[in-house]
C-alpha cells in the first residue's frame, strides 16, 4: 500500500560552528530502536523545547559549551524551539527525525535574532552526513517506498542495500513463497527481523521473518554490520521496521493494486540435459536427453491487493491511534516437471491478510506507553489437473495439493520513561504466536509416492510410466504452531561526554509437533536404473549391484516430527564517548546464553559466557559534518534455532531398502521384489532411536560467531551530492554442524582403552565445531555414567577446519531526494569463500540448520575449499526517481550482478566409490576434483524495474495513479540448476544442469490510491 506520508523533510540551515559540535550532540544509535534524537548548538543558557505531532513534548537546557540533546524521541515530525528567560526567540518547523540517527537543528546566537517575525527556516541542498553514527546500514523512508517500484516485501527493500543478495530459490521465508537474502556472504539463516524492535524472525528455524504491511511501514532499517552492542543474535544482517503512529491530525487513505494476467510474461520452458558425456558415462535414461523436462507456458501469476489506512487523535496530544489493513490474492497456474511422481498442472490461490494497529499513549511528558498489534498469515490451496508430456494435453481431476497455512499473531508493548533530562528507560515485551498447519485434502492413505517413475523398467511398463495419484511427498503434522515471547530492558544516562547504556535482552522459543513424514503409508518407492548392473551401488553400506539389466527400486522412509524449545538471553553494556568535538567512540561489551532443549525439556546445548565486544569510531575529519572517516571492530554470535532439534536432538527415521523387482501394480507398487542389500540401512544411522540429549552434541560445543571489521568514509561533493566507499572484513572463527562417521568414533574409543561394547554408541550423528577438538559423552551399557571421547579434526579425517572468509568493497554516489529528483548508485566488489556456507547449503537446498551433509563425513568435505554459494564478485544497483513536472513522477531501480557459482557433485574419485553410502554427493564431476565454480557460474543478473505517477491537480495531489513494470527486459535467466551429477556411478543425472529455478518474469502492476 502506497500511503503518503504524513510527515515532510525539510534540510536546516547549519553553521560550520553547529557542525563541529554534532557528534557530541548525537544520540545514540542502536539498532532495532524505534526512537531517533534531535541535537544541536545554540547560546549556552538557553532552553530548546521539541513538540512532536504525537503530542510529545520534551525541553532541554544548552549546556556551557554551546550544546543540547534530546534523545528517545518517537518518530514523527517536530517542532523545535528556543527559548531564553522563557521568551520564544527562534522557532524550526517540520523537523522529521530519522530511526536510531541524530537531526541537527543548530540555532545562531539569541542576540542575533532581531525580532520574532524576522526568524525563518532556510532551506539548504547541502546533504547531510550522519557523523554520529558507526554502523553500516540503510535507512529507507515510507517517501522512498511510495516513490520506487519495489515488490511488497521487506526483502524486496533489503535488496537496495549493498552487499545484500537475494539467496538460492531453494529456501523460502516464514510468509509462504516469500524470498529470502543473504548479507555480506553469511547464509539466508543468519539474519534477524524485527518490528517495533520485536523479534520477528521465524520462530523455528531463522529462515525469513514477519513484515508490516507495506504501507504501514514508516522506516526501514537494512544493517549489514557494525550495529550495537545492545543487539546480536545475527552473523548476517539485521531487516528492522518500524510502523506508522497516529498523530494530532487524522488521515485515512486506501488503495487497490493490480497485477492482471495479459501483463505477466511466461517463465521459459525447460528440457533434459542433452551434453557430450565424458568416456564411459551414459544417462540415466537415454530417450530423455533434449526432451521437455518443463513446459512453463502459461505458469503465469496475477494478484489483486487492497489496502486502507486509518490514524488520528483518540485525545488530542494524549492517546493516538493508527491501524492498517491489507489484503491480498495471488492466483496462477504451474506445470510441475516431468520427472515427478504424477505430472500435473496445479491451480494455486495465496490469501494473504494482514493488519497493523498502534495505540501511543502519552501519559505525561515523561511516561509514554506503546501497544502494537501485527497479523501476517498466508494461506496456500491447490487444485491438481493431470499433465501429459506426450500430448501436452491436461487431464482429468487428481486430487488437491498440500493446504498450508503460515503467519503470526505478534502484540508488543512498550513504556519509556524519561526520568530526568540525562536518564531514559524502556521496557518492551512482546509474544508471537505462529501457526505452520498443513494438511492434504482428500489424500488417499493407502497411495505410495512414486519418484522416478520415467526409470521404470520398460519391458514391464512397455515403456509408459504406471503412476498414481499421489503427488505430495511430504506431510506434517496438522498441529504444528510455534510461540515466542520477550522482554527486554535498556538504560540510557547522559554523563558529560559520555552516553552510557546497560540492559537486558532475552528471547523464548517454543516449537510444538515440527518436522514432517513422508506420505500416504509412510513410505515412498524410488525407481532408478544403472548403467553399470554389475558396479554395487553402494558397498559401505552393504547394497550390492543390481544385477540384470540394472533396473532396481529404494522404499525410502523419512519421519521426524518432534517439539523443542530455545532459551536466549543476554546482557550489555556501551559507552558512547566523545572524545572532542570531532571524534567519537562507541565502545560495547555483550554476553550471550543460548540453551536448547529437547521435546522432554532436557538440554543438549548449553553454552554461557560468550562474550562479544564491539569498538565504533567516527571522526568528522573537517569537523563540519561534510567528510566523514568511520571503521568497526565487532564480534557476534548465532543462536542454534529451536529446528537444530529435529533430525538432531529428537527421534528421526531416514533410511533406504534396495530391491530389484518383476512386476508393477496398477498403483505404481513395484511386485516381485528381491532384496539387494541387508534391509534398512541409513548413512545417518537414523533409525528412529530416542538419543541421549547429553550425548547428541559436544559437551563443549561453542556457538557459531563471526568477527568484523569495517573502514570507510563518506564525502559530500559539491552542494547536492554525497559520495563514500567502505572495506568489510568478515571472518567466521567458529561454525556448528554435525558429524556421522561413527567408525572413527570407535577407532578413537578403542585408542583412549575404552572398549566399544561397554557403552551406547550414538543413534546418529553428533553436533559438533568442524575443525575443533570436541569432547563428546557415551553412556555405559552398565548405566553407571559417561565414558568422554576427545575428538580432533585429524581424528575425524578433515584436514582443515571450518573456513568462511568475506571481503568487499562497497562505494556509492548518492543525490538526496530536493523536492525534485533523487538518485543512488552502489557497486561492491566482493568475495565469499572457504569451506563452509553456514547453516544451510544452497548447492542441495538443504535446510536442515547446522547439520548439512557437509562435515558428515571426511571425504564429503575433499574439494569443498573456494568460493561459496552466495559469491557474487560484481553488484552494482541504481534507483532513483524523477518529478517531470508537479502531477508526473517517473521511477526505476537496477540491480546487475554476476552469477552464483556451479555445483557439480558426484561419486567419490576416478573409480567412482562411495566410500560413507551417500551416492552422488561428493565433490567430484565426472571422476574429477570440483570445487563450486570449477564448472563456471551462472549468468550476469540484470533486473530493471520501472514506474511513472501521476497526481493530478484537480484532487489535491490526494489522488494517484501509477504503472509499474517488473523485469522489463523480461530476462529469463536461470538461477537454481540441478546439482547431483549422477544416480548411480557411471550413470549421469537426466536431470544435472537442468534449471530448477529461473528469474521472475515480466509483470505489470496498477495501482489507484487515495490519501486525505
Amino acid at each position: 500500500m502506497s500511503f503518503r506520508s504524513l510527515n515532510r523533510a525539510v534540510v536546516l540551515r547549519r553553521s560550520t560552528l553547529a557542525a563541529a559540535l554534532t557528534m557530541s550532540l548525537a544520540g545514540v544509535a542502536f539498532a532495532q530502536s524505534t526512537t531517533g534524537t534531535i541535537f544541536g548548538q545554540a547560546e549556552a543558557g538557553e532552553t530548546v523545547t521539541v513538540t512532536g505531532s504525537t503530542g510529545v513534548s520534551r525541553s532541554a537546557a544548552v549546556d556551557d559549551s554551546g550544546r543540547y540533546r534530546i534523545s528517545s524521541l518517537p518518530l514523527g515530525t517536530y517542532v523545535v524551539t528556543l527559548q531564553k528567560n522563557g521568551a520564544t526567540v527562534d522557532t524550526r518547523n517540520n523537523v522529521s527525525i530519522t530511526v536510531n540517527a541524530g537531526t541537527e537543528v543548530s540555532f545562531a546566537s539569541a542576540a542575533s535574532a532581531q525580532a520574532l517575525s524576522s526568524v525563518t527556516v532556510t532551506a539548504n541542498a547541502l546533504p547531510a552526513i550522519d557523523v554520529s553514527s558507526v554502523d553500516s546500514r540503510t535507512v529507507i523512508t515510507s517517501e522512498t517506498l511510495e516513490r520506487l517500484p519495489l515488490g511488497r516485501t521487506a526483502e524486496s527493500i533489503a535488496l537496495l542495500a549493498p552487499g545484500v543478495v537475494q539467496g538460492s530459490d531453494y529456501f523460502s521465508g516464514q510468509k509462504a513463497g516469500s524470498s529470502v537474502v543473504s548479507f555480506g556472504g553469511s547464509s539466508v539463516s543468519e539474519n534477524a527481523y524485527y518490528i517495533n524492535g520485536y523479534n520477528t524472525t521465524d520462530p523455528l528455524s531463522n529462515l525469513g521473518g514477519i513484515g508490516l504491511p507495506y504501507g504501514a511501514i514508516d522506516q526501514q532499517e537494512i544493517y549489514t554490520g557494525g550495529y550495537s552492542a545492545m543487539y546480536g543474535r545475527s552473523d548476517g544482517g539485521v531487516i528492522s521496521q518500524v510502523g506508522k503512529r497516529g498523530t494530532n491530525e487524522w488521515h485515512f487513505g486506501g488503495q487497490v493494486m493490480w497485477s492482471p494476467r495479459f501483463l505477466a510474461e511466461d517463465p521459459a520452458d525447460v528440457s533434459y540435459a542433452n551434453s557430450q558425456l565424458p568416456s564411459g558415462y551414459q544417462y540415466q535414461n537415454k530417450n530423455l536427453p533434449g526432451t521437455p523436462y518443463r513446459n512453463r507456458s502459461g505458469n503465469t501469476k496475477w494478484n489483486t491487493t487492497y489496502d486502507a489506512y486509518i490514524g488520528g487523535p483518540l485525545i488530542q496530544d494524549k492517546l493516538f491511534f493508527f491501524l492498517a489493513a491489507e489484503a491480498e490474492k495471488q492466483e496462477g497456474k504451474t506445470t510441475s516437471s516431468a520427472a515427478v511422481a504424477q505430472p500435473n498442472n496445479t491451480y494455486y490461490t495465496y490469501t494473504i491478510p494482514k493488519y497493523y494497529v498502534k495505540l501511543d499513549w502519552n501519559i505525561n511528558d515523561s511516561n509514554i506507553v506503546e501497544l502494537t498489534g501485527i497479523s501476517n498469515k498466508t494461506s496456500y490451496e491447490g487444485t491438481q489437473y493431470s499433465y501429459d508430456y506426450t500430448t501436452g494435453t491436461q487431464g482429468d481431476f487428481l486430487g488437491y495439493d498440500t493446504h498450508t497455512k503460515t503467519g503470526s499473531d505478534i502484540w508488543i508493548g512498550k513504556y519509556t520513561s524519561y526520568i530526568t533530562d540525562d536518564l531514559t528507560f524502556s521496557a518492551t515485551y512482546g509474544q508471537n504466536r505462529a501457526i505452520d498447519f498443513s494438511t492434504v485434502p482428500g489424500m488417499d492413505p493407502n497411495l505410495a509416492y512414486l519418484s522416478g517413475a520415467v526409470n521404470q523398467d520398460p519391458s514391464i511398463t512397455g515403456g509408459t510410466p504406471i503412476r498414481n495419484g499421489n503427488t505430495i511427498l511430504y506431510v506434517k503434522n496438522p498441529n504444528a504452531k510455534n510461540k515466542t515471547h520477550g522482554l527486554r530492558l535498556d538504560l540510557e544516562y547522559k554523563l558529560g561526554d559520555h552516553t552510557l547504556a546497560a540492559g537486558i535482552d532475552n528471547m523464548h522459543f517454543t516449537a510444538t509437533d515440527e518436522g514432517q513424514q513422508v506420505s500416504g503409508p509412510g513410505y515412498a518407492w524410488i525407481y532408478s536404473h544403472a548403467t553399470n548392473p554389475a558396479k554395487a551401488l553402494s558397498p559401505s553400506l552393504g547394497v550390492g549391484a543390481p544385477g540384470g539389466n540394472g533396473y532396481y527400486v529404494r522404499q525410502y522412509i523419512f519421519s521426524t516430527t518432534t517439539s523443542m524449545s530455545v532459551d536466549q538471553k543476554a546482557q550489555y553494556i556501551e559507552d558512547r564517548w566523545q572524545v572532542n568535538d570531532k571524534v567519537l567512540l562507541s565502545l560495547g561489551l555483550r554476553n550471550d546464553q543460548f540453551t536448547n532443549y529437547n521435546a522432554l525439556g532436557e538440554s543438549y546445548v548449553d553454552n554461557k559466557n560468550q562474550w562479544a565486544p564491539r569498538l565504533g569510531v567516527s571522526w568528522d575529519v573537517f569537523g563540519d559534518s561534510t567528510f566523514k572517516v568511520f571503521g568497526n571492530l565487532g564480534r557476534y554470535y548465532l543462536a542454534l534455532p529451536n529446528s537444530v532439534a529435529i533430525r538432531g536432538a529428537s527421534p528421526s527415521t531416514y533410511t533406504y531398502e534396495y530391491f530389484t523387482y518383476t512386476g508393477i501394480d496398477a498403483n505404481g507398487n513395484p511386485t516381485g521384489l528381491s532384496p539387494i542389500g541387508p534391509g534398512p540401512v541409513s548413512s545417518n544411522g537414523e533409525y528412529g532411536q530416542a538419543p541421549d540429549a547429553k550425548t547428541v552434541t559436544a559437551s563443549n560445543l561453542k556457538s557459531q560467531y563471526q568477527d568484523e571489521m569495517i573502514l570507510g568514509f563518506s564525502k559530500t561533493l559539491g552542494a547536492n551530492w554525497v559520495f563514500g566507499a567502505k572495506g568489510t572484513l568478515r571472518k567466521l572463527q567458529t561454525a556448528i554442524d554435525d558429524v556421522c562417521d561413527m567408525d572413527r568414533l570407535v577407532t578413537k574409543a578403542e585408542a583412549q582403552g575404552i572398549d566399544p561394547d561397554s557403552v551406547n554408541l550414538p543413534n546418529g550423528c553428533l553436533i559438533f565445531n568442524p575443525g575443533r577438538t570436541n569432547d563428546f559423552l557415551l553412556s555405559k551399557v552398565d548405566g553407571s555414567g559417561y565414558e568422554k571421547i576427545s575428538m580432533t579434526n585429524a581424528d575425524w579425517g578433515f584436514t582443515s577446519g571450518a573456513k568462511r572468509k568475506y571481503y568487499a568493497l562497497d562505494m556509492y554516489l548518492e543525490h538526496p531526494f530536493d523536492g525534485k529528483w533523487q538518485a543512488r548508485v552502489d557497486y561492491t566488489f566482493s568475495r565469499s569463500y572457504g569451506n563452509t556456507e553456514g547453516q544451510v547449503l544452497s548447492t542441495i537446498g538443504q535446510d536442515d540448520i547446522s547439520k548439512t551433509q557437509d562435515w558428515d563425513a571426511a571425504a564429503l568435505m575433499v574439494n569443498s575449499n573456494g568460493v561459496l554459494s552466495n559469491d557474487r564478485t560484481h553488484q552494482l544497483k541504481a534507483y532513483g526517481s524523477y518529478m517531470v513536472t508537479p502531477e508526473w513522477m517517473l521511477s526505476g531501480a537496477m540491480r546487475i550482478m554476476s552469477g552464483a557459482p556451479k555445483a557439480c557433485l558426484g561419486y567419490y574419485g576416478g573409480d567412482e566409490s562411495d566410500p560413507v553410502g551417500y551416492g552422488s554427493a561428493y565433490r567430484f564431476c565426472n571422476g574429477k576434483p570440483s570445487t563450486l565454480g570449477t564448472i563456471g557460474r551462472l549468468p550476469w543478473q540484470k533486473i530493471v524495474d520501472l514506474g511513472v505517477t501521476y497526481r493530478p491537480a484537480f484532487a489535491d495531489n490526494k489522488l494517484a495513479f501509477s504503472f509499474n513494470v517488473f523485469n522489463v527486459f523480461n530476462e529469463h535467466k536461470p538461477t537454481v540448476l540441478d546439482a547431483t551429477y549422477e544416480t548411480a556411478p557411471y550413470t549421469v543425472s537426466n536431470t544435472f544442469g537442468t534449471t530448477l529455478y529461473q528469474t521472475t518474469p515480466r509483470y505489470g502492476r496498477i495501482a489507484v490510491s487515495y490519501d486525505f
